[in-house]
């Protein structure tokens, strides 16, 4: 008899080390210790490689994608929150839905990534320059990929400075500690989290492509 399983997390850093605090998310994962989180959980450093993200996401292994990024929130530099994208990141073919107080639009409109119906051509972009890949563009090129998460969270903060320099600004190497906290009670919270045998019988029975490019089925 089927049983229910505990969510499987992927916890990603990105950014830029080359670009003072846009390294935040780097510096965080690399620092978070996975051996005291759930086996559930994994943890790696994609640093500028966002399109690398996007394609590994594709295999379905992971139920919860937990991003941790410098992120242009509200309040000083320094400033720590827990936002929840997937829905900012569907392609609507208009207006950026709204995630609280407008983040989505504001990630869209620190970052140059459309959050409105140029989308597509900003992902082409993203394909070429996987550089510039924030949060939302890495969802939608997963969507676009014909991949999806059934959870994506941000573990942001907001940068003081992302000129071309190595290390963090004060304020938020100062937030590092709290955010390897964040993450971490994050990531445990999802892990405890199931997902029902009934729903993971309907994934493993779902149409997939083989390389032949035939479709087949896991239950023939």
């Amino acid at each position: 008899m089927s049983r229910d399983r505990p969510r499987r997390v992927l916890v990603a850093g990105i950014g830029n080390v080359f670009l003072g605090d846009d390294g935040f998310g780097v510096e965080v994962v690399r620092r978070v210790d996975a051996a005291e989180l759930p086996p559930a959980v994994d943890v790696a450093d994609y640093g500028i490689r966002g399109l690398h993200l996007a394609y590994e996401l594709l295999d379905g292994r992971h139920d919860t994608l937990i991003m941790v990024d410098a992120v242009p929130l509200d309040g000083p530099p320094g400033t720590l929150a827990v936002l929840d994208v997937g829905d900012a990141a569907a392609d609507t073919g208009g207006a950026a839905p709204d995630i609280g107080a407008d983040i989505g639009a504001d990630i869209g409109a620190d970052t140059g990534a459309d959050t409105g119906a140029g989308a597509a051509a900003d992902t082409a972009a993203a394909v070429v320059d996987g550089h510039g890949m924030d949060p939302l563009t890495v969802l939608r090129l997963l969507h676009r990929l014909g991949g999806a998460v059934d959870r994506a969270l941000v573990v942001g903060c907001r940068p003081e400075s992302v000129d071309e320099r190595m290390g963090l600004s004060p304020p938020v190497a100062a937030a590092v500690p709290e955010a390897i906290r964040l993450v971490a009670e994050v990531a445990r919270a999802e892990a405890a989290r199931t997902v029902p045998a009934r729903a993971e019988s309907a994934r493993a029975g779902a149409a997939r492509t083989d390389t032949t490019g035939e479709e087949v089925r896991a239950d023939a």
